[in-house]
């Protein structure tokens, strides 16, 4: 099987998406994805939490182990500003390594960070070098070369302008970053197209189309610069929007007469849980 290092750099590109506990990673699995996002606004999310850098690397490892334990899917762990500076990071890498990651994710902000789709939301930046830093300590704390480390760069979020994202992303590959995220909270694709056609690094790119949804997975592989795309969000909204109409119906109708027809049945549960498998258990080993 190819590691997840040799398939981003194929740009072909490899999807990943947003998980946030093991059910939701076996489901993204099943669908077909090639890889997970162990996403911190989503874990955020779960637990009820502003993405404002509030949960705790600790938190978010014990998610990743789980997650790690019920899928064969590499896992690109998003690790926020990377739980502090330099010295941090370097705990981190070594943390999420162990922990079962193929990779993780780290952005340039100011910790503690804002997320960054939050309008009006305050979007401060690290100094180039600083995060030079940072990556640089991250590259020489992994052990194993195809463990990634990929640089998320907030220039666009921040409203810094294109020449900004450019200059930063240059300076980051030179630090050693493997692939390069270009965020952007435009409604569109341009501003993240117009990016992509002058980056001239080697570095593949990575893309979080949230907030520009006509950007299709062919339009990326047309580019021949885009490595991997990120589901980034949508497992939590999915959960949250089945939640609340099923919850709506339920007290309108004075009972489960609705809804029960419309959701995953009792059995569907049992497979997900492997119940089969524990029956065999018992069966061979219960005297």
């Amino acid at each position: 099987m190819k590691s997840l290092a040799t398939l981003v750099a194929e740009r072909r590109p490899v999807q990943a998406m947003a998980t946030h506990s093991p059910l939701s990673a076996k489901l993204a699995e099943e669908a077909g994805f090639d890889a997970l996002w162990a996403s911190g606004f989503e874990l955020s999310a779960l637990l009820g939490l502003a993405d404002v850098s509030l949960t705790t690397m600790t938190q978010h490892l014990e998610m990743l182990r789980a997650i790690a334990g019920q899928t064969s899917l590499p896992i690109v762990a998003d690790i926020d500003t990377g739980f502090g500076n330099a010295v941090n990071v370097v705990h981190a890498i070594k943390e999420y390594e162990r922990a079962g990651a193929a990779c993780v994710v780290i952005e340039d902000k100011s910790f503690p960070k804002v997320t960054s789709l939050l309008s009006g939301g305050r979007q401060d930046l690290l100094r180039i070098e600083e995060f030079q830093g940072k990556l640089e300590a991250a590259c020489a704390a992994r052990s194993s070369d195809d463990f990634l480390v990929i640089a998320r760069v907030e220039a666009l979020i921040a409203g810094l302008g294109h020449d900004e994202a450019l200059k930063r992303a240059a300076a980051y590959a030179e630090a050693g970053a493997d692939a390069l995220l270009i965020h952007s909270k435009q409604s569109t694709p341009a501003e993240i197209e117009a990016f992509i056609a002058a980056w001239n690094g080697d570095a593949p790119l990575i893309l979080v189309p949230t907030a520009y949804p006509e950007m299709t997975v062919a339009r990326m592989k047309a580019t021949g610069k885009v490595g991997m795309v990120i589901w980034g969000n949508h497992s939590i909204r999915a959960m949250v929007a089945a939640l609340q109409d099923v919850y709506r119906r339920i007290l309108e109708d004075g009972g489960i007469q609705s809804v029960h027809q419309d959701i995953a049945p009792v059995t569907e549960l049992f497979r997900l849980q492997d119940m089969d498998r524990v029956k065999e258990i018992e069966s061979r080993y219960l005297r």
